[in-house]
């Protein structure tokens, strides 16, 4: 174990986000501490829910929880400008982290609540238009970036360009990769292919000038290419259709039995672009994939793949903008 696997990392989780919620959040939170001796958790709702989490530890592991009470969580028929009005689970689980009271937070509810409030309640790092969702699926030849899965379905070029600026980044910093290749998905490889957005991307991202940045831009991938990894490491779209990229292949991994050798669909994104550590899970996560959440969050404020909290570098965003 490295030390910045041993370090300790304080993770706020909404325990009313999500489809069967409470039940399922309380096992995988169960579950992430029982796989982590350095997780400490910081539980969101019900003081009742918290307690049968408490109770269901070990005696010595009973002080790495800790309980904010909150009785309120938005739903997904809600308008997500209500993560910032009020009291309610998602947003108390970002002001965690803003406050300093956690280092990431996670959250299986409205994934658009859980963005409004981290873009504005963390801020922006600088130059960044729109946050993006980036989920890692797994792929034959090696894992794939896939980015935006749902945060922003409306993007222009400058949003297509900053989301592969993000994800070259994760990919260096969480995946490994020294010079991740940069595939737009669209409905042919050839240059040329796709409609006026991402005829006018491929062109933007073609840029030479970005090609300082580090990364090699390969072209049009097509939704096949995401699955194999053969040409792409970072594959960037629309929040739209990287959504439903996500669950068609979710969907195709539970034809196939639900899992592949050593994989399963992902079930949590990194929201990146804001001043913290945010994982959305998918509202129907059952309890391993809570915990795969919790484990992502913790292994994003270890390696500190965002700014710290305090810099005075993340820009403010009108709720309305990112809702």
């Amino acid at each position: 174990m490295t030390r910045s696997e041993r370090r300790a990392a304080r993770i706020a989780v909404d325990l009313l986000g999500g489809d069967d919620s409470p039940a399922v959040v309380v096992d995988g939170a169960l579950l992430a501490v029982g796989a982590d001796p350095h997780l400490h958790l910081h539980l969101i709702g019900p003081v009742e829910v918290v307690e049968q989490v408490r109770s269901a530890l070990p005696e010595g592991d009973r002080a790495r929880v800790s309980a904010h009470p909150v009785r309120h969580a938005i739903g997904p028929a809600d308008q997500a400008v209500r993560a910032v009005r009020g009291e309610s689970t998602v947003r108390a689980a970002v002001a965690a982290v803003a406050h300093g009271e956690a280092d990431g937070a996670v959250s299986a509810g409205s994934t658009g609540a859980l963005v409004t409030a981290a873009a504005v309640m963390l801020g922006r790092l600088p130059g960044v238009r729109r946050p993006a969702l980036a989920a890692t699926l797994p792929a034959v030849e090696g894992p794939v970036l896939l980015l935006d899965v749902g945060a922003s379905v409306d993007c222009g070029v400058p949003g297509l360009v900053g989301h592969a600026m993000l994800g070259v980044e994760y990919a260096r910093t969480v995946l490994g990769l020294v010079e991740p290749r940069v595939g737009l998905l669209s409905i042919g490889t050839e240059h040329g292919k796709g409609d006026r957005l991402r005829r006018a991307a491929d062109a933007a991202l073609a840029d030479t000038a970005l090609a300082e940045a580090g990364y090699r831009y390969v072209g049009n991938v097509e939704g096949y290419e995401v699955a194999t990894g053969g040409r792409a490491d970072v594959v960037v779209t629309d929040g739209f259709t990287g959504n439903v990229l996500l669950k068609g292949i979710e969907g195709a991994f539970t034809l196939a039995g639900g899992r592949m050798p050593r994989h399963r669909a992902p079930r949590a994104a990194a929201l990146l672009g804001v001043a913290g550590t945010v994982v959305a899970c998918h509202g129907a996560a059952d309890a391993s994939d809570i915990a795969s959440g919790i484990a992502l969050a913790a292994r994003l404020c270890r390696v500190d793949v965002v700014s710290p909290r305090g810099t005075g570098d993340a820009a403010p965003v009108d709720p309305l903008e990112v809702s």
